[in-house]
């Protein structure tokens, strides 16, 4: 990137589309460091605009050398399209001098989920987008934290843009902080463990003529694990339950098996859980291949997701989506693609923290959060934090004390 801006010759705007989480073994700041390098090259003058995921780290080095930052408001993260929009007319505004960006950051010093699918996440993120309405507010973001980071900036912010207004800025963002630190308890959703979440759908699949979906939270591809753990569909396997349908398992050499046997085959396979560590460990079943299709795409808003080549496998009235390509389940289409009906199984459980709940929510009468410890650091108080100085809750129980 920076060889492309140095060759670029004299630009007035740079726009960058980062993620905001990314550490390295020798630079714990990455996006921080890049847009200094940028600012060095390009000169006080030209416009940086970016937009984060809210699942991020904000440094100030990095505030210090942007002029723009825009961040996708809500969780599952449906609207990254009008958010680059955003960043694109503010920072073309900044350059045509009609406004004059002043950014304020507010450590709202806590490291939680925050899905705005549910309240009360759902009505501070209303409340925020009114506030966008009135002068002299441009632009209000929230960070979310990413928590398996080790990151001195790790936690919840709020950043304010204001027109020139610096100080209403501080006064805005204090205030939406203190707010959003005092829902801190309610913000999460409930979790249960493999077993209770099992035996939680069970009970509620008796009920309801449509679908219990569990979410398998933490063995999700996109906060950077394999997502490849057998843990729950090893306990429902243990547990004899029938009707159940599952996406996915990332296992590209499973898939290559079931591609090279054929549909309507059966064969012996060792499928999931081969990367690391406590994640149930790999499954071995005599399996019917049902369906094998290459270069399957997932939906997510406007985008397409690659799941790559993909199988799906049936053993003791269990479907399985193997694939090939890491992804977390975005759409409905993980599993229609495969020749897998949901709305006639009595469980759905998928691999993912928020982002399935737009597109599932329709099809399913109640959904269930698993919560299963060994795969991913997701408890703040137990993570072995060593960049981390701050106090955070709920590490602490007030640091604003």
């Amino acid at each position: 990137i920076l060889k492309e801006i140095k060759n670029a010759g004299k630009l007035d705007i740079v726009l960058l589309g980062l993620h905001g989480a990314m550490i390295a073994k020798n630079c714990v700041d990455c996006e921080g460091d890049l847009v200094k390098n940028i600012r060095k090259i390009v000169g006080p003058d030209v416009v940086i605009g970016v937009t984060f995921d809210p699942h991020s780290h904000l440094s100030k080095k990095f505030i210090t050398n942007t002029n723009i930052l825009t961040v996708f408001k809500e969780f599952p993260h449906t609207d990254f399209v009008e958010t680059a929009k955003n960043c694109i007319n503010l920072s073309i505004k900044t350059f045509n001098k009609n406004i004059k960006p002043k950014i304020s950051v507010f450590d709202v010093k806590m490291m939680t989920i925050l899905p705005t699918s549910k309240e009360p996440m759902r009505s501070f993120i209303d409340k925020i987008k009114l506030l966008e309405n009135k002068s002299p507010i441009l632009s209000i973001s929230v960070i979310h934290g990413f928590m398996a980071g080790d990151s001195p900036d790790l936690g919840a912010k709020i950043v304010v843009i204001t027109n020139n207004k610096k100080k209403y800025g501080d006064k805005i963002s204090y205030e939406l902080g203190m707010s959003l630190f005092s829902k801190r308890k309610y913000l999460a959703p409930k979790t249960f463990s493999a077993t209770n979440s099992l035996k939680e759908a069970k009970k509620l699949s008796k009920k309801n003529k449509k679908p219990i979906l569990i979410a398998d939270i933490w063995d999700n591809p996109g906060g950077g694990v394999p997502g490849d753990s057998t843990t729950l569909i090893k306990k429902v396997i243990s547990m004899k339950l029938k009707n159940i349908a599952l996406g996915s398992i990332w296992d590209p050499l499973a898939v290559k098996l079931c591609h090279r046997a054929g549909e309507n085959k059966e064969i012996n396979l060792n499928f999931g859980s081969k990367i690391i560590k406590g994640s149930g460990g790999p499954i071995q079943k005599k399996v019917l291949v049902k369906k094998i299709k290459k270069n399957v795409y997932q939906k997510f808003g406007t985008s397409l997701v690659p799941m790559g080549d993909s199988a799906c496998i049936i053993f003791d009235g269990i479907e399985v989506v193997l694939n090939s390509n890491r992804c977390q389940t975005f759409s409905v289409d993980l599993f229609s693609k495969l020749g897998i009906n949901i709305s006639k199984k009595n469980i759905i459980i998928v691999k993912s923290t928020n982002h399935f709940y737009k597109s599932f929510k329709p099809h399913v009468s109640e959904i269930i959060y698993a919560s299963i410890d060994g795969i991913y650091p997701n408890n703040p108080k137990k993570n072995k934090y060593f960049k981390l100085k701050r106090r955070i809750w709920p590490i602490v129980s007030n640091p604003h004390q």
